[in-house]
């Protein structure tokens, strides 16, 4: 299938993709460390987060700052459409995300937050069904704690680097990183891919052995 903008890649993704294919088309291209952090998880296990990512370096801080947040509220305001929030950098001690955020970054056409950290107003965030992927719910504030003093840079969560402009897609099972520069092949692969997860679907239904359906498939 083709695609001729991030809008229709992205709804593709979104309908017809899932982690676990996408890593897998990763680690067989030799991108092996792509998952982020496994405490990272959706705030309702249906959200999905797909789009580009718009990286947030956050630092502890222990004293209030001026501006409030560092430069929290610049980042935020530049949010484009398709982009994920995406922040790491601090110590979890405090919550790197809330309803207002959540608001603004719908407002610009954001398609969600994935944080290496907490969450606050979580009923507000789950009633506007915003995609939030963080460690949980926390509702510490982060002024006079932390503040961004950075974006659109490149971060590391976990064992994964990510660059700004780099494709974020998470579910249920984790988030996962597509390099931009290998972005398009890993979708025309994993696309592939679920073709022949149906067929082995269906051998299996039908009673043929794993190993004569893996021979066949590739997949199991």
């Amino acid at each position: 299938m083709k695609w001729t903008n991030d809008a229709e890649l992205f709804k593709l993704m979104r309908e017809q993709l899932f982690t676990a294919i996408i890593g897998d088309v990763l680690d067989l291209n030799g991108y092996h460390h792509q998952f982020l952090p496994p405490e990272c998880r959706p705030l309702r296990p249906h959200m999905i987060v797909c789009g580009r990512a718009m990286t947030v370096l956050e630092q502890d801080v222990d004293q209030f700052t001026d501006p409030p947040f560092g430069k929290m509220l610049k980042a935020l305001d530049s949010l484009r459409q398709h982009e994920v929030y995406i922040a790491a950098g601090a110590s979890p001690a405090y919550a790197l995300w809330g309803e207002l955020m959540s608001t603004a970054a719908r407002a610009h056409g954001a398609a969600g937050a994935v944080l290496a950290g907490y969450t606050r107003d979580t009923n507000a965030i789950l009633a506007m069904d915003f995609p939030v992927f963080c460690y949980g719910s926390f509702a510490q504030d982060q002024r006079g704690r932390g503040a961004v003093v950075d974006f659109r840079n490149t971060l590391n969560m976990g064992n994964v680097t990510v660059r700004s402009g780099d494709v974020v897609f998470g579910d249920i099972d984790g988030v996962v990183i597509l390099p931009d520069k290998i972005a398009g092949e890993v979708v025309h692969c994993a696309l592939d891919q679920v073709r022949k997860e149906k067929t082995a679907r269906k051998l299996l239904s039908e009673g043929a052995s794993a190993e004569s359906v893996f021979l066949e498939t590739g997949v199991l």
